[in-house]
């Protein structure tokens, strides 16, 4: 079609433009972006549209139905000297940008020697419509400011927006001031622009300069206080807007469910969620999982599910905002069961639903679904930096490191992400050195560490011992202001120098650590309870009582095992007691196992005995190794082997157990019984790998200790 017009453009085409008279001044060309665009007088658009239709070059334009014709015809135009019109240049710098060509746009536009007003629109719109915010920019600082209307600065102001440029947005603005003329469209990208600069008293600001607001500036300023953490000042507002008898519309409803899911207000959310039915707000995409996502942080899974199964139509945004919430809220399994559902099969999923599946996965150690959902990622094409991320972690919570360490090496462009994820899994492995040495590329690399680096790098340092390279940690984090931002980085601070022996130290960073959790307490107790002091950590019990904060099990644990220690059977019975009738914990193993060996230590080893045969619970090593060990110090041999016989009737194919035996037998010099245990292990098979220690040295490693410190 297009070839047969262009063979007749160019027979009629001499003939044409001898003929021509002087063309419109004024092209009817649509600007549209995201604001209402003005639009000439109905008369003179009208009276212009003959001429339009008259031009041949413009008319043939028209029928440019992709960029291949447009090429056929903007090539005939200049082998024809048929450039230089206004109305047609303007029209293929528009059809350029159409065609997503806007550096073709761009060259046609450069070529022009005196564009009008209208054209540099054309151009501005192209940019605008391509995300190309930079160039228009740049392509704004060229135009007369003088010239610029409403319409331009609203485009201008919606670019600074998007690349949250605050210098060249307050530029504009001081260009808009001279026009002293903006409107209600011009005021609102202010307030946008600000907001999303991070500016959000200069928004405020602007959108109290709005004399007469609508629903879209009272929304932008809705929404600047929860995109900047001003949870509470949208609510407030919101108010406002409802007393100046302003209607809400979904994006409001929608920054207002997101403001409560921040605050936790599930009241408040509730309350949104009932306006919505009652007044029939239409729900799209955004605004059912807004629901969801609040619901979701609310805590109240139940309601969130609730409205997801309500759907009549389940897309891909709300059904991935469900799969996140099982996973982030601690329910994994929920999420791949949702996932495998069979009403959801043929939706595909995103870079954001397979990165929460592998958390999920993450979560459950569950490496054969781990590899599926890796499996999936490939097949679809998804290599998004947090799917990347999720591999990394996913595998190293899997236990495989190595190949978690593989993913990590081929991340070009390693963000912090990544670099937490595989320093986290290395520590979580029992590879502290390797994590350590992680931690010194990292800082040779242009990424600082943040607070959950320095969590995995104490744990690490804990796990070696090194209390050179911890305290010179400690030092960076006091530094870079990241032991006052964290509990958690205090915590686990207070944790390494506990697990270094230096409760001293352990105890200055509690007192000063303003905000405590209760792993902070647990942390602290629990150091006193390795020294043994059992005064300090029951002094801390009590401290943590009257904060009105409730003691974990780990914290027990910590208390029964200090107790032990120092001998204290009746307060470690207290406690004990004290933890099943008062706090209603089931005592787990580690439990039993302290109270076991507090008897024991005691010499109340025909209590201990009873004490194991009474327990609720099949007794692991860990119990009849107390137990065995109270027999050892006060010589009760005959005791040790009657617990002998109950564990290997219990444990028969278990080389622990008989580590155990050999050195009982060995505590009371019976050398022949130990080699017939010895014989026994070798004969089934069995084998115990053997303990270790560790010491700080300095090694001719490439990495060092003092090193790693000096890095800090």
């Amino acid at each position: 079609m297009v070839m047969k017009l262009l063979t007749f453009f160019q027979k009629q085409v001499s003939v044409t433009f001898t003929k021509r008279k002087p063309y419109l001044q004024w092209r009817c060309l649509s600007y549209a972006v995201d604001y209402p665009f003005e639009y000439p007088p109905m008369d003179h658009a009208v009276s212009s549209m003959p001429l339009v239709s008259s031009n041949p070059c413009f008319v043939l334009l028209g029928f440019c139905k992709n960029i291949d014709s447009l090429k056929k015809v903007h090539a005939l135009f200049i082998t024809n000297g048929l450039q230089g019109d206004l109305s047609c240049d303007t029209k293929l710098i528009s059809l350029y940008g159409s065609f997503g060509h806007v550096g073709y746009a761009r060259s046609m536009f450069d070529r022009m020697p005196n564009p009008d007003f209208y054209c540099w629109k054309v151009m501005i719109r192209w940019y605008f419509l391509n995300d190309l915010y930079r160039e228009l920019i740049g392509f704004y600082a060229r135009m007369s400011v003088r010239t610029c209307d409403n319409i331009v600065f609203s485009v201008v102001l919606k670019a600074c927006s998007e690349l949250r440029d605050i210098d060249q947005g307050r530029k504009v603005h001081c260009q808009i001031v001279k026009l002293a003329n903006p409107d209600s469209f011009v005021q609102t990208g202010l307030v946008d622009m600000y907001a999303k600069c991070g500016e959000i008293e200069c928004s405020r600001k602007a959108f109290s300069e709005i004399r007469y607001g609508n629903v879209v500036s009272w929304t932008s300023m809705i929404a600047g206080y929860v995109q900047n953490n001003c949870a509470k000042d949208a609510l407030i507002l919101f108010n406002r807007m409802r007393e100046a008898m302003v209607e809400s519309n979904q994006f409001t409803l929608g920054s207002l469910l997101t403001a409560c899911g921040k605050l936790g207000a599930l009241h408040q959310g509730k309350w949104v969620h009932a306006y919505v039915i009652k007044y029939g707000v239409e729900l799209n995409s955004c605004l059912v999982t807004a629901i969801i996502d609040m619901y979701i942080k609310c805590g109240s899974l139940r309601d969130a599910r609730s409205v997801f199964d309500e759907l009549s139509t389940v897309d891909l945004v709300s059904w991935t905002a469900m799969i996140v919430g099982y996973s982030q809220s601690g329910f994994p399994d929920d999420a791949l069961k949702l996932f495998l559902d069979k009403k959801r099969f043929g939706t595909l999923p995103n870079a954001v639903t397979i990165a929460s599946l592998l958390s999920a996965c993450a979560q459950l150690s569950n490496l054969s679904f781990g590899r599926l959902f890796h499996a999936l990622g490939i097949q679809l094409g998804i290599n998004d930096p947090i799917v990347i991320n999720a591999l990394v972690d996913m595998y190293a919570k899997c236990g495989m490191i190595r190949d978690a360490r593989y993913i990590f090496e081929t991340i070009s462009d390693k963000n912090l992400i990544a670099w937490n994820s595989i320093i986290s899994g290395y520590s979580q492995n029992g590879f502290p050195y390797e994590a350590i040495q992680l931690f010194h590329q990292m800082r040779l690399e242009p990424v600082s560490p943040d607070a959950v680096a320095l969590v995995s790098i104490f744990s690490a340092c804990a796990s070696l011992g090194a209390l050179h390279v911890g305290s010179s940690l400690h030092a960076y984090s006091i530094k870079n202001g990241l032991f006052t931002s964290s509990v958690y980085v205090g915590t686990a601070l207070l944790d390494f120098y506990a697990k270094c022996g230096d409760s001293k130290s352990a105890r200055v960073i509690f007192d000063v650590m303003q905000e405590k959790n209760s792993v902070t307490w647990s942390a602290m107790i629990g150091g006193y309870g390795i020294q043994g002091d059992s005064n300090e950590s029951l002094a801390l019990l009590s401290d943590m009582v009257r904060e009105n904060l409730e003691p974990n099990e780990i914290i027990f644990t910590s208390i029964l095992s200090a107790c032990s220690h120092s001998g204290r059977l009746g307060e470690g019975r207290k406690c004990f007691n004290s933890m099943c009738q008062d706090y209603k914990f089931v005592p787990s193993t580690k439990h039993y196992t302290c109270m076991v060996d507090m008897l024991a230590r005691a010499g109340r080893l025909e209590e201990a005995l009873d004490f194991i045969d009474k327990l609720p619970i099949k007794p692991d090593v860990s119990l009849f190794g107390a137990f065995l060990h109270g027999c050892e110090l006060h010589s009760r041999f005959d005791l040790g082997e009657m617990a002998i016989k109950k564990m290997l009737d219990l444990h028969p194919d278990k080389a622990c157990y008989y580590v155990l035996i050999s050195n009982l037998y060995a505590s009371d010099g019976r050398w022949t019984q130990v080699n017939q245990v010895r014989e026994l292990m070798r004969q089934r098979g069995l084998s115990k790998d053997p303990g270790c220690s560790i010491t700080a040295m300095e090694t001719n490693k490439e990495l060092s200790f003092s090193r790693v410190a000096c890095l800090a």
